[in-house]
């Protein structure tokens, strides 16, 4: 059996087809992974971005409580010497 010009014109037209389908599918899903990615990356930024300024936070803090305690130990060497 032999191929008419016809027929290998069509065989060409479906392969074509299909690698053009095959393509379009390759590249859908990196097109995806890439917007995971992506998503991903925003997230951790994110998540970062709330960690540094929870620990900030705590850091302001502890250091109110320090400058506190300093100047309570002030006071008691203060009456200390008053009483001294």
């Amino acid at each position: 059996m032999s191929l008419t010009s016809r027929d290998v014109a069509r065989r060409d037209v479906m392969t074509s087809s299909n690698l053009t389908r095959r393509t379009a599918m390759t590249l859908l899903h990196q097109e995806l992974a890439r917007a995971h990615q992506a998503q991903r990356q925003l997230e951790g930024a994110r998540a970062r971005r709330v960690h540094a300024l929870v620990a900030q936070r705590r850091l302001q803090r502890q250091d109110r409580r320090a400058q506190r305690a300093a100047r309570r130990a002030e006071l008691v060497l203060a009456v200390a010497d008053f009483r001294g």
